[in-house]
């Protein structure tokens, strides 16, 4: 598996995930980079994403839903804060309604991804930063660890097919 380690944080309002793979900075770059390859892993394996917008560069913003196994819809957004190609992404992340816009009822949440290559292997760090422990817990507990978890564990098998 994939998943080094993951952690809540109520204090400091974060949830952590750390990955890492067999790949170079470069390569995993790309699986943020290009909509096609993110569909493949981003969401749970029972739960697919699709990008019907990805405007990969600081102020754009991308659009998605994941197709749940009844074929239910969940909808998400990201605004593109900062991107250092092949280091780091900074984007804003949340829910949205059936058309695609913001959900203001449910939490927005601050996402760091950050590259680290270590000799053959790049470990993937993905920090997620919430207004409020209320809204760490409620997102928690809507199953974004075992999502995330879940989601990761598809990269290997991405690279394996697509070095």
């Amino acid at each position: 598996m994939t998943v080094l380690r993951s952690a809540t944080d109520p204090e400091a309002l974060t949830f952590s995930i750390t990955s890492e793979f067999t790949a170079t900075p470069e390569r995993i770059w790309q699986l943020w980079s290009d909509p096609r390859q993110l569909e493949q892993w981003w969401g749970p394996p029972d739960w697919p994403a699709t990008f019907v917008d990805h405007d990969f560069v600081p102020g754009g913003e991308a659009r998605y839903y994941m197709t749940g196994p009844d074929g239910e819809k969940a909808h998400g957004w990201w605004s593109f804060v900062t991107i250092d190609p092949h280091r780091a992404i900074v984007f804003d992340d949340g829910f949205a309604d059936d058309s695609g816009a913001p959900d203001r009822e449910m939490p927005t949440m601050r996402g760091h991804m950050e590259l680290q290559p270590d000799g053959d292997v790049t470990r993937m760090v993905i920090t997620t930063r919430f207004a409020s422990a209320e809204q760490l817990e409620q997102v928690v507990g809507m199953g974004m660890v075992e999502g995330m978890t879940g989601a990761l564990g598809q990269i290997d098998a991405i690279l394996a097919a697509q070095p």
